[in-house]
């Protein structure tokens, strides 16, 4: 990144990710309450991956600030975000800080966002970061990081089976490399190609939907968010590269989860590729931390936009505004130190292996292949949309295509089903 820059392709298609879950504790008033001189504060976030990592820098910070006590809840893994954060709102255990992915989110909880224009890390933001929180002269969230994914692969599956993945660019590039390394599976050590996580709706209905929905809306999140319908324009290339996948993976997809993708397959290197992004790093460096070293991100393949991933901002922070205003003022001073201070950025860019969202970062420090990769392909602006978090919010993603996808690999849709299905669906939302 120079300067505030960032890739124009996804600039205002910027948000959330895959990845969308949580838990929390709080009151009507917020859960934080100020007792004598100490400030409480509960977060409530959704990204299992950096959970420790979070929760140490939160000690760190709790050194520093001994007057400021912060509990974290994390919840993940299987378990949505979305509906749980919901709860805690409608049951008066709101919490202090927490997650929301886009624009619908910033409509639903606008009465708790608090503003945080007034704050470090919102004026530190890359340019682009913002769009989809921002509102007038308020800014409703703060970035966690960018995100990218694409194919998780094994360098050196590919380099034994003699393929060179600069050269895996269309699809069919990418079918003739499976079906090289699925001939050498023995050789190879390996029990498939793929391990398709066919139980988690949002690896199929977020992301790999995602890939190819974006063209469609000119990679633009807030076109997504503001179409009344949905056409599958790349509706053929979306189910062959889904049926790809679930032909050469290890089975049964649909009992498959995230963590046993990830932990027991690959990163025990019984498979050669996963569809995933640069947030599996610090799991597979836990795993094996050589193995880690050694891995890559192939594209996924997307007729017209061949060599590029989806890159985008997976989630914002948001403060309850409704909480105690020493809880609201804790709350934005500890995200501006951890995103501003010389601490707070040697854990996100080390410890949480995160790209970084915010200028004044050594962005030659991104320390995991994944990131790097990924941060090189943002670079050259070679991108695809992150509009996932434009669809409709019921949710779309994780509540209609991707159950639909599971269906689909059951046998207990056909494929022009799925398609009619979310396509009513999506139209229904809209003119709800």
């Amino acid at each position: 990144m120079k300067g505030k820059k960032f890739y124009t392709k996804v600039a205002s298609a910027l948000l959330v990710s895959g990845v969308l879950l949580a838990g929390c504790s709080s009151s009507d008033e917020g859960s934080g309450e100020a007792s004598g001189d100490k400030v409480k504060v509960d977060i409530f976030q959704g990204k299992v991956e950096f959970k420790e990592q979070f929760e140490d820098l939160t000690k760190l910070y709790e050194k520093e600030n001994p007057n400021v006590e912060i509990t974290v809840k994390t919840v993940g893994g299987g378990t949505e975000y979305a509906p749980v954060l919901k709860s805690a709102f409608s049951s008066g255990d709101a919490p202090d800080i927490f997650n929301v992915t886009g624009p619908q989110d910033v409509i639903d909880y606008k009465k708790h966002l608090a503003d945080l224009s007034d704050t470090d890390a919102a004026k530190a933001a890359l340019d682009g970061t913002l769009a989809t929180v921002t509102e007038g002269d308020k800014i409703l969230g703060l970035p966690f990081n960018q995100e990218g994914y694409g194919l998780i692969y094994n360098k050196t599956v590919f380099e034994k089976a003699g393929i060179n993945p600069d050269e895996i660019l269309s699809y069919e590039d990418l079918e003739k490399a499976v079906e090289k390394i699925d001939s050498q599976k023995e050789e190879l050590g390996l029990e498939a190609v793929f391990a398709l996580p066919a139980k988690e709706a949002w690896v199929l209905g977020d992301h790999l939907a995602n890939a190819f929905l974006a063209p469609e809306f000119d990679h633009d999140v807030m076109k997504a968010f503001n179409a009344e319908t949905v056409t599958f324009e790349k509706g053929d290339e979306m189910k062959r590269f889904l049926d790809l996948q679930n032909k050469y993976s290890v089975q049964p997809v649909l009992s498959l989860d995230y963590s046993q993708q990830v932990e027991e397959h690959f990163s025990l290197q019984n498979v050669a590729m996963i569809q995933q992004g640069n947030w599996v790093f610090p799991s597979v460096e836990q795993m094996d931390s050589e193995f880690a070293q050694n891995i890559g991100v192939l594209p996924i393949p997307v007729e017209g936009f061949e060599g590029r991933i989806p890159v985008g901002v997976p989630n914002y922070w948001a403060v309850n505004k409704s909480s105690d205003d020493a809880v609201v003022q804790a709350s934005k001073d500890f995200l501006d130190w951890m995103y501003t201070s010389e601490a707070g950025k040697k854990a996100v860019l080390e410890d949480f292996k995160f790209i970084p969202a915010y200028e004044g970062y050594d962005t030659t420090k991104i320390s995991d292949p994944l990131s790097r990769d990924i941060y090189e392909y943002a670079s050259n602006g070679k991108t695809i949309g992150w509009i996932f978090a434009g669809y409709p919010s019921n949710p779309w993603g994780t509540g209609v295509i991707g159950p639909n996808m599971q269906k689909y690999l059951a046998g207990e849709m056909t494929w022009e089903e799925l398609e009619a299905d979310s396509i009513a669906k999506w139209e229904e939302e809209r003119q709800e």
